[in-house]
Formats: C-alpha cells, structure tokens, sequence
C-alpha cells in the first residue's frame, strides 16, 4: 500500500509538529525523546488533566488538547505505550498545587507506564489520581475491558470541571462515575494496514469484524459482510445487551475508525436512526475521526449514561476542533416550493412506443454496472448509475406518459431527465428531449427534432463531433434518421461513431482532455457507448 510517508521512524515526530501549527499548543523542547503536547495557555493553579497513550489513534489524544479538555497529551510510538519517562515529564509540566489527574486505557502497557510515572511523581510530592477507561463490552462484564473511544467523555467533563475550578478528589470521582457509565462497540470491514509496513490480511471480502479493539488486534467476533442496517443492527444489538432496561438518556459518539468515507459515516448515521436505542440519544459527537485506528474501515458507538452534571458539562464549549458535540434529532423537512408538473400532459396509449421504451429502460439499468467500470477507466466512474436512474424513472411512470403524442412525449422525458436525472449526462439529455419536443411540435419529423435538439446541446454543454462525448455515436445517429434511413442503418452509424471515441485521443474537450492518450486509448466513451446500445436495442425490436 502508498502511504503519505517519509521517514518511517519519523511518522509520529512529524505528525506531531504538523499538530503544532496550532498556536495554542506546544511541545516539551527535550522532544521527540519525550513527546508531550501541552497547552501554552495553562493556569497551574487548576487541577491538569493528562492522558496519552500510543499513536495511531488521531486526533486522540494530542488532538484534544486544549481548554476544556486535556491539559497534555503523552504520545508513544505507533500502538505503543509512551515510556515512564514521557509521561512523567507531562506530570511536572502541568501539575500544581491542585494537582493532577492521569486518564488511563486499560491496556497494560498503559497501566504500567501511567501508573509508575505516578508513583515516581507522588514521591515528589505532587498529588497524582489516576482513573483507567474499561469502556469496550465485546469480552463481557468477567473480564478486563478495554479502552476505546468512550475514553474522550473522561477528557471533556473532566477537563471541563477542571476549567470550574472542581478539586482533584471531584474530577476523579467524575471521571470515574463516566467511566461506569460509559459502553463502547467496534466493527470493522478491514484490518488497520501499518504506515510503511506490508499489508496484512485476514478478513476476505464477505466477512466483518464485531467487538474489536483500537490497535489492530482481531474483533471477538467474524461476522458476514452485509448491509449497512445489518451490521449497524448486530452492533447496537450487542450495546444494547449490557445497558439497563430503562428510559434512561445517552449522548452517543459515533467515531471512524479512520478510512470510512464521509458519506459511508452519514449513512452508518442514518442506520443507527432505525434502531431502538436511537430513541434514547439526546446528544451526537460526530461522525468522524475521534480515536481511530490510523486507516481502519469500522466504527465504534460509544455511549454515555446522562444526569445534570455530566449533560452540563458535555454542553460547555471546548476549544479543541475535533470535538463537536449537537442534538440527536430526526431528520426535519421545510416546505419545498412548488414546481412545474413533470408530467403535465393526460397519459395516452401506443403499445409499440410503451415496449420500445420499457425495453430501453431495461436496458440502461442493465447496463449500469459495465458502464461503470467502463467509465472508471475514463471518467469518474458514475455514466452507468447515471442513465439507470433515468431508466429506473421512465419504468416507473410510464403509465403515465402520453405515449400516442411524440412531440408531448418528447417534451415531458426532457422534465422527467431534469428532475431526475444528475451529472452532465442526465442534464444534456434533458435538453435534448426538451428541445426535440418543442421542434416536433412545430414540424413532425422525428429525425429533423432529434437534430434539432442535439444543436442545443451543442449550444449550451459546448462539444462537438470528435470531441470524445456521447454526441459522437447521437450525431451520426440522428442525421441518418433524418435522412429517412432505416433505424437499423442508423444504429450502425451510431456503433461507428462510438467506436471511433477509441481512437480519440487528443481533445480539448471535457473530462477526456485532462487524461493521457495512454489511458484514452482502445476506450471508448462510455456515453457515446450507451447511446449505440440504445440505437441497436431499438432497431432490434422494431
């Protein structure tokens, strides 16, 4: 795998001074033998909230430093404890009079390396308290839990009632009160692949991981890859099995493990919409990257109990970006103005149209995935899901289209197009019915409309034959039906032109003129391809 890489052994240096643009924070200057990242702001007369642990796991813990949360942050290396050393210096930074409080995963490594930099620092004479987040109920109740991403509820109300003024004794038994209260869940699609490593693999693409960890390690549980509902639904299922049976009030935080897109985040968002438990969050942290697991492709739901103090202190601003915190609420609907019927005109009969254009539509959607991959190869990847919309569509309504009257007929595919369809596609075509509809109104030859309409597409996308677009196979096409060709000689001239798109190769048009001739060679564009299937689907039913 390609990673944005230099040095290897310099990974976690170097994302740390890239964390260090922010004015805010800085680092301790006997780094990177000791890496700490500490607020330049602190008020030692307040007690300071330390955390830390492996890298890996940005923005956590370095990335939530800041008022309001913690007061430094001890990086180790990648999936690795910092060393007693690093967290003891982080300890004399920051720590006052009020002393201060350790936020501790339960992993051993952790446990060690906190709880003897503690121990060393009590001998000092400063006042130390640790707390350890065992948060994950994929192992159950019996066993030593681990700490994942439920931790960050620790940081924000501990670093919160530190800003307030709260002793050392409060916060701790705060913090420790989240930590009771406090369940976490992960799945996974992937493994984590290791910045500058060999990938590895043990999952295959019909399997999923439920009830796994933040370092790589194997979930408890392989599950079969499914739909996102599913999975989201076996997730909450498994949560939900160690929350009390109350009415109780949650604050979720829904974090990326690291390598899900955006849009796979909302979407897992709205899955977790459809389940039981969504009826008991009150508040929502993200989606996004809390503590990831560098480039894993899962989630994890981390839920937190609400009362009075807990909920306030959620809710108090924090000056880190990564937190984000928002009510949990249904989606919400406004009124939409009103627009112009898509289909004003009263249906009417024609069985033969009816079948030409059903077996058109069957073909678009038939199609889709093949002139996917096609235009993977050229474009970007969405020509085939773009005209199996529109083919989806006109199925759909199709008892409804004035079949009998071409040039209405005509007209009202170009509204169904502009409203349904998307991309540059959907909109020309749009056009192209559009116009050919009005010109069918005013001289009833179908190839003459048809030609007519292809000029306002030439008029507002601005192509022309020989610029690689699909108005190379419709040109040729057309103009031999408006020659009073048959539409089986009209289909040849529209594969013809389809095929040439193979051998263009130098244009200064579209999509096509930002690739190389290496990639557009023996290609063809995959608009110009769908449009002489479509010519050879009709000549082969009429």
């Amino acid at each position: 795998m390609k990673f944005f890489i230099n040095e290897t052994s310099q990974i976690v240096n170097e994302a740390i001074d890239g964390l260090l643009t922010n004015p805010k924070l800085a680092k301790l200057d006997n780094f990177p033998e000791v890496r700490v990242v500490v607020r330049k702001d602190w008020d030692k007369s307040k007690v300071a909230i330390i955390s830390g642990g492996g890298s890996g796991h940005e923005p956590a813990h370095a990335g939530f430093v800041g008022k309001g949360m913690l007061t430094a942050a001890v990086c180790g290396d990648i999936f690795a404890s910092p060393t007693v050393d690093a967290v003891l210096s982080a300890i004399l930074a920051v720590t006052g009079s009020s002393g201060c409080l350790l936020v501790i995963k339960n992993y051993t490594g952790d446990r060690l390396n906190f709880g003897l930099a503690a121990e060393q620092a009590r001998a000092l004479g400063f006042n130390v308290k640790t707390v350890t987040v065992d948060d994950d109920i994929a192992l159950g109740k019996d066993v030593k839990r681990r700490g994942l991403a439920g931790t960050l509820f620790v940081h924000k109300i501990a670093g919160q009632l530190s800003e307030e003024g709260k002793t050392l004794d409060q916060i701790a038994d705060a913090a420790q009160k989240v930590i009771n209260n406090t369940s976490s869940i992960g799945l996974s699609l992937t493994e984590c692949q290791h910045l500058g490593q060999e990938p590895t693999h043990r999952l295959n693409d019909h399997q999923a991981e439920l009830g796994l960890g933040i370092h790589g390690e194997p979930g408890i549980e392989v599950i079969a890859y499914d739909k996102a509902d599913v999975m989201m639904t076996l997730a909450v299922d498994r949560l939900t099995s160690f929350l009390p049976e109350s009415d109780d009030k949650y604050v979720l935080l829904f974090n990326n493990m690291g390598s899900v897109s955006p849009i796979e985040m909302s979407l897992l968002v709205n899955s977790f919409q459809k389940t039981k438990l969504a009826e008991k969050i009150n508040y929502l942290i993200g989606p996004a990257a809390l503590m990831s697991s560098i480039n894993m492709s899962g989630f994890s739901l981390s839920v937190l109990l609400l009362d009075e103090e807990t909920e306030r202190a959620l809710l108090a601003p924090a000056e880190p970006a990564s937190w984000q915190i928002h009510p949990f609420t249904k989606p919400a609907t406004i009124s939409s103005p009103k627009l112009p019927e898509t289909i004003p005109d009263a249906p009417s009969q024609n069985p033969r149209v009816q079948k030409l254009i059903e077996k058109v539509a069957h073909l678009l959607v038939n199609i889709e995935k093949e002139i996917n991959n096609l235009d993977v190869k050229v474009g970007d990847g969405d020509a085939g899901s773009t005209f199996a919309l529109s083919g989806r569509r006109l199925l759909t309504v199709i008892e409804k289209l004035p079949l009998n009257e071409t040039g209405k007929l005509l007209s009202t595919i170009g509204r169904i197009l502009a409203r349904e369809a998307g991309g540059s596609s959907g909109v020309l075509l749009s056009i192209l019915f559009t116009a050919a509809g009005t010109a069918y109104s005013e001289n009833p030859d179908l190839g003459k409309a048809l030609l007519a309409g292809l000029q306002k597409v030439k008029d507002y996308g601005g192509a022309a034959l020989g610029d690689r677009t699909m108005i190379d196979a419709l040109q040729p096409g057309f103009e031999s039906l408006a020659n009073g060709d048959t539409i089986t000689a009209a289909a040849g001239h529209a594969r013809r032109g389809a095929d040439h798109t193979k051998d263009i190769v130098n244009t200064k048009f579209g999509r096509s003129s930002y690739l190389s001739e290496q990639v557009l060679r023996n290609v063809p564009d995959p608009g110009a391809e769908v449009i002489a299937r479509v010519f050879e689907k009709i000549a082969e039913i009429s």
